[in-house]
Formats: structure tokens, C-alpha cells, sequence
């Protein structure tokens, strides 16, 4: 590693691990209250949902505001889910396949609109479905025209045999193009997996070697590898499971790995290592310059370089592109057999989250999108008015804690937010929107916040021996303290 590269990863750790000397972001008590309420929304809903086990990470630029873990990795053994257990990211694979190739566009080793043949000679696709070449710009926009994969059956259980790379090349002649390429979006395992193989072809190294020599070493990415750490089986990789069967169970999946393929699907990582992947570009957009890549690359790729019809299918060069309302947010999905995973940032206000599930039928991207939706406004806040929050009443801390709901309605979380407290009925995926807000009012007693400000029915908590509340009454139903 040279000099300069040692230095941004230290630099970057230092900053992440925050100031001693002052409050870090996580300390304002605007943000502390969200995370308390994402820590508490992330552990019910795994368990409602079933989900073996799950880990997270949420960061601001250069700092961890949280990350962990709940539930099993290992679901047999009971081995606890952390921010340290190994998932498979599956087609998060295709940002650092994409970052290769955009570092060797910048060393002048390729340009985007060569045609994938000009470097690798054995490409010799059918050209059945019109003119024009499949470029490599094509490839990172999911726009070339190729199909989903390569010709092998490797999504299939029991077994997932993914091909080799000299099966992919044997295979590739017989193959037939979907469509013209630039004609429509066509999500494409077997482009990314093409462009792995230019960067191997143009670098004169393995994609793996090119991968830990210029991206993941430098970044300090020490979880993170191009394939599944079979020595990482029993310890820290997370096992894989099926979705929910009719009869609310799930199944453990073998262990895979995917050859030929990895640079499209074959990466595993944590938690921790996907937030210093986020704040290495949070760190690049901010201070300019060149970091692995050159900031006016990373922004390129943050940018919308393919547009379906529709305007909903947004692609810019390896990540995909999400617009709404006046947020746009980048970053990308994964899912292999028993994996979901989703890593999405906001360049604008520099949160990022990760999410990560050692099972299938998990929609992760809402999973990490709602953690956004619960963080990023009290974060925006905090920078904006930075040591404007109120210090919270320490004895609203007697009320907070998990409440039985009816029998028919799961629980209720009791948690400090603003000047008071809220209630969260859980489960629920809209974890902001279900807030029910409380004013004290009198001893013991709260009342509901209206969204027009005045005040609804009476929150009456009866205290126990302990000074903790023991249970809280509210439309005269009951709600006894479970934790």
C-alpha cells in the first residue's frame, strides 16, 4: 500500500471513531433517539418476521452512528448475528466490479464505449437481434442487450453449480442476445460478470488480485472478499436460508460459491465493512481529489446514465438510481440463496445503510430505506443546529420499555422521541408513520399529539415497586410491561 493510501484509511478510521475532545453526531439527543428507535424497530421486526438473523450499519460521512446485530447467524447453534457476521452481498459485487472498471478507464486502459471484443478476443456473441456492439458502458447500465446469465443453471437448488471461467467463455458462442444494445434495461448477471473479465484482461492480473490489491486493501475492507470464505464456515459467516414455507418455517440452504461469476454475485462482507465502503465515497464527493478513483468518477457513476421509458428504471454506471419527491439516493441490492442484502446512500445529506438478512423473502431495500426514513431527518437536523436539542428528561426512562398490545396485535414499544414519549405498535414496516406521540400532562399521564398539534385521549401508566411502570392504560384498554 503506498503511502498516500495509508494514510486516507487511517485518517478515515480516526474520523469514524469520532472526537474525543466533543459530542459526536450519535450523542445529540435527536439522533440518539432515533437510533433507539431503529435498534428497537429492527429487533421486533426481525422476530415477527422470522428472519434467522440480521445485521445493520448506519453512518454519517466519516462516522458509525451505529451497527450491530440480532437474532442467529447460525440459527442451529444459536451463534448470535453481529456487525462482524459474513453475509453473501451478492450483486452489491457488481459497485466493486464496477469501481475496477472505472479505475482502469481512468489509467487509460479502456474507455466505455470500446466494445467488450476489443478486449476480450473469445466474446463472440450471436448477433441475432439487430446491429451495434455491446460496449462496456452497456455493461455497467444493464443496457447491452445480453441475457440475465450465462447459459447454466446455477440459481437451481440443490447443488448451484455456478460455472467456471472456461465454462462461461465455452458456453458464451451458443448464447443469443435478448436485444439491440442501448434498446432496453435488461438486468444482466453475465454483464457484470464480463466486465470482471476486462479488468482482469486489461490490468494483466486475476479479478480477484486486481479486487484486494486496489480496492479492498487500500479501502481497509479486511471482511470483505471476492468470494465466500468457506474457512469463515462455523465461525463468522452467516448461514443462508430459505424463504417462509406455508407452514411459517425456513430451511438452511447449502454453502455456495460462484466461480466464474464472482464478480457479478460471488462477494461476502459485514455491516462494518459496507459503511467504510460508504464513507470512502461520502469522503471522496466531499474532499475532491483521488482515492481509488477520481471524485468526478465516482460522481459519473452517480449519475443517471440510463433512463427506461417509464422514468422508474433508473441506472447510472454500476449503481442504481433512486429519485423521489427531492431525494436521490444510489447504492444497490443483493440476493443469492439464502441472502438478502441492500447498501443505500444519500449523497446530499451523507447517510448510508446497510442491511443485512441470512435469509430469503426479506425486502431488504425497504428494511434499509426505512432506517434512512427514521435517522436521516434527526441527522439533518443535528448538522444544521448543532447542540440545539433539548436534554431529555431522564425520568421519562421509568415509562420506556415493550408492552403487550391486545392479543391480536403483537406489542407496543414505549420510547423517549422529542420533548416526550412515543408509542410504536409493532410490527410494522412504517416505523415513522406509526409513531403515536405523547405530551406529559400530569403525573403518570401523557396525551396523545394530534398531527394538528392539539391533544388526543389520555396515556395513564401505573407505576410498580421498582419505579419502573408496570403497565400503561390508554381507551381503557390495558398494557402490561413484558421488558
Amino acid at each position: 500500500m503506498s503511502l498516500r493510501r495509508a494514510l486516507c484509511v487511517f485518517l478515515a478510521s480516526c474520523a469514524i471513531a469520532g472526537s474525543a475532545s466533543g459530542q459526536t453526531l450519535r450523542e445529540d439527543p435527536r439522533v440518539a433517539r432515533a437510533l433507539e428507535l431503529a435498534r428497537t424497530w429492527l429487533e421486533a421486526q426481525r422476530a415477527y418476521e422470522r428472519i434467522p438473523g440480521i445485521s445493520a450499519a448506519i453512518v454519517h460521512d466519516q462516522e458509525v452512528l451505529w451497527e450491530g446485530g440480532f437474532g442467529s447467524a447460525d440459527a442451529a447453534s444459536g451463534r448470535p448475528a453481529s456487525a462482524d457476521t459474513i453475509y453473501s452481498i451478492c450483486s452489491i459485487s457488481k459497485l466493486f466490479t464496477s469501481v475496477a472498471v472505472m479505475r482502469q478507464r481512468d489509467a487509460g486502459k479502456l474507455h466505455l464505449e470500446d466494445p467488450v471484443g476489443k478486449h476480450l478476443s473469445w466474446f463472440r456473441l450471436k448477433k441475432t437481434r439487430g446491429e451495434g456492439d455491446v460496449t462496456i458502458e452497456g455493461l455497467l447500465t444493464h443496457a447491452s442487450g445480453l441475457p440475465r446469465e450465462s447459459d447454466y443453471p446455477y440459481w437451481s437448488a440443490p447443488d448451484f453449480r455456478f460455472p467456471t471461467h472456461e465454462q462461461i467463455i465455452e458456453r458464451i458462442a451458443s448464447q443469443e442476445a435478448l436485444y439491440s444494445p442501448e434498446t432496453y434495461f435488461q438486468y444482466s448477471n453475465l454483464g457484470l460478470t464480463l466486465a470482471g473479465e476486462v479488468v482482469a484482461a486489461t490490468s494483466g492480473m486475476s479479478y480477484d488480485a486486481y479486487a484486494r490489491e486496489n480496492i479492498l486493501r487500500p479501502l481497509g475492507l479486511t471482511s470483505t472478499t471476492t468470494e465466500m470464505p468457506e474457512a469463515e464456515r462455523g465461525k463468522r459467516l452467516a448461514v443462508g436460508y430459505t424463504t417462509l414455507d406455508r407452514e411459517g418455517r425456513r430451511q438452511p440452504l447449502p454453502f455456495f460459491t460462484t466461480r466464474g461469476i464472482a464478480p457479478a454475485a460471488g462477494y461476502a462482507s459485514t455491516a462494518g465493512d459496507l459503511g467504510r465502503f460508504a464513507s470512502w465515497q461520502f469522503r471522496l464527493l466531499k474532499n475532491g481529489g483521488s482515492e481509488i478513483l477520481k471524485a468526478t468518477t465516482l460522481r459519473e457513476m452517480h449519475r443517471v446514465h440510463w433512463v427506461e421509458p417509464d422514468f422508474e428504471t433508473l441506472w447510472g454506471l454500476g449503481f442504481q438510481v433512486w429519485h423521489k419527491e427531492s431525494t436521490t439516493s444510489v447504492g444497490h441490492g443483493g440476493s443469492c440463496p439464502g441472502y438478502r442484502a441492500h447498501l443505500l446512500l444519500v449523497p446530499e445529506d451523507r447517510v448510508a445503510t446497510m442491511f443485512l438478512a441470512n435469509a430469503q423473502g426479506v425486502a431488504a431495500l425497504a428494511w434499509a430505506l426505512k432506517l434512512h426514513d427514521i435517522v436521516a431527518p434527526q441527522v439533518r437536523a443535528a448538522v444544521k443546529e448543532p447542540g440545539k436539542a433539548k436534554t431529555p428528561d431522564p425520568s421519562l426512562r421509568s415509562y420506556t420499555g415493550a408492552y403487550t398490545a391486545q392479543p391480536w396485535a403483537g406489542e407496543v414499544a414505549v420510547l423517549p422521541w422529542e420533548d416526550g414519549l412515543a408509542l410504536l405498535f409493532l410490527p410494522t414496516m412504517e416505523p415513522v408513520k406509526d409513531l403515536v406521540k405523547l405530551k406529559k400532562t400530569g403525573e403518570h399521564t401523557f396525551q396523545r399529539i394530534r398531527e394538528d398539534e392539539t391533544l388526543g385521549e389520555a396515556v395513564v401508566f401505573e407505576m410498580g415497586p421498582d419505579g419502573r411502570a408496570a403497565r400503561f392504560t390508554q381507551h381503557s384498554n390495558v398494557h402490561e410491561r413484558i421488558r
